[in-house]
Parts: C-alpha cells; sequence; structure tokens
C-alpha cells in the first residue's frame, strides 16, 4: 500500500462493492465500507453486509468491524457502529445482526452501547440485533 497507484485501486475495489453486480469473491455479498481515521491516522475500518447468507446469518452478521490495537479503548467502535446505523437504516436493514466473540468485552460494550439486544450464542459467536432508526419515529410516537 505504499504505491498511491495500488492504494487508489485498493479503494476503487472497496467502494465497488456496494455494488449487486461488482465483481467480487465467491461467496462475498454487496458491502459498504467505511474507515475510521482521526486526521490522517487511520484507526479502523467498519464495513455493512448488504444481505446474509447462511454463515453470515449465524457467525458474521450485517456489520464487521476492526479497531487497530493501538486505537482501541477510546470508543471508537461504539461511535463507528452509531454512525454506520443510518447506512443501514438507508439500505432497509433494520435490525442489524452484529457478532461477537463471548470474550471480547469492548466489542460487546459498543454493540450493547448502541442498542443491541442479545438474541444468543451460536458457532461460537454472541448474536445482537441492533436498532438501525434509532432515534426515528415509531407508530407509538406519531401523531393520529
Amino acid at each position: 500500500m505504499d504505491d498511491p497507484g495500488t492504494f487508489a485501486r485498493y479503494a476503487t475495489w472497496l467502494a465497488g462493492l456496494r455494488e449487486p453486480d461488482s465483481p467480487r469473491p465467491a461467496n462475498y455479498v454487496p458491502s459498504t465500507v467505511r474507515w475510521m481515521a482521526d486526521g490522517d491516522e487511520y484507526l479502523g475500518q467498519i464495513s455493512v453486509r448488504h444481505e446474509l447468507t447462511e454463515l453470515l446469518l449465524t457467525w458474521g452478521g450485517h456489520i464487521g468491524y476492526s479497531v487497530r490495537p493501538s486505537a482501541r479503548r477510546r470508543g471508537i467502535a461504539t461511535a463507528a457502529l452509531r454512525m454506520i446505523l443510518p447506512t443501514c437504516a438507508e439500505l432497509g436493514i433494520d435490525p442489524v445482526l452484529v457478532t461477537c466473540d463471548p470474550d471480547n468485552v469492548g466489542s460487546r460494550r459498543a454493540i450493547e452501547g448502541n442498542g443491541g439486544v442479545y438474541e444468543d450464542t451460536r458457532s461460537g459467536k454472541r448474536r445482537y440485533w441492533v436498532p438501525a432508526n434509532v432515534g426515528a419515529p415509531t407508530v407509538a410516537d406519531t401523531p393520529a
């Protein structure tokens, strides 16, 4: 990634993953990828998978994120998850399935901090459903 041309091709490929007919590796689904940064400092990335395969329904969920080790424990994953939820709503994904390892306390806090409701543990992953339209009016909030 030291070469600007290589980086540009990679960024273009990532951006293209959101298109349903874009070329992608086998078993990949359309996805939207966002980078987490503080100025010029790369902190991590978060991805929204637009659909779920059987494996993603059990193990991976709609959202995947990673924060580089030197940037952890600063609330970055919590903020990134909060900021990507409107994208999920725009894609018609609500609620959003987010999973984590049982021993990943930081990820559990990020998910629960965004309203994630624990459903169960499958194949070694804790599964949570997170509302995408947090703060959006509900039927009960709509005046008659």
